[in-house]
């Protein structure tokens, strides 16, 4: 298991950016299938993207051109870049990751199991 800590996220306009990152510890994150989740109040949570230990990405349909999905070995962290965001794009951001096989990972349906702690974002 890794332990995940997220940070980056923030209150900003609607077409602004924002990029999230997500520290790991315990491991290193290349072995596993990374992910972000979103959850906003009242509603369940939602795949945002994922990315394979091979490096394929994957993004759900609303972030899709928008949201860049991204790792770095070096610091053992990962980003989620998040260009023309919408008010619609508020809710807690999660990063996830799992020991998943590959077509698990980039539909983002795998089961990840270790959860970081979330970063809110807020878009007006």
């Amino acid at each position: 298991h890794v332990q995940l800590v997220e940070s980056g996220g923030g209150s900003v306009q609607a077409g602004g950016s924002l990029r999230l990152s997500c520290a790991a510890s315990g491991g290193s994150l290349r072995k596993y299938c990374l992910g972000w989740f979103r959850q906003a109040p009242g509603k369940q949570r939602e795949w945002v993207s994922s990315i394979t230990t091979s490096g394929n990405a994957n993004y759900a349909d609303s972030v899709k051109g928008r949201f860049t999905i991204s790792q770095d070995d070096a610091s053992n962290r990962l980003y989620l870049q998040m260009n023309s965001l919408k008010p619609e794009d508020s809710a807690m951001y999660y990063c996830a990751a799992g020991r998943l096989v590959w077509l698990d990972c980039i539909s983002g349906s795998g089961e990840m199991a270790d959860w970081g702690q979330g970063t809110q974002v807020t878009v007006s």
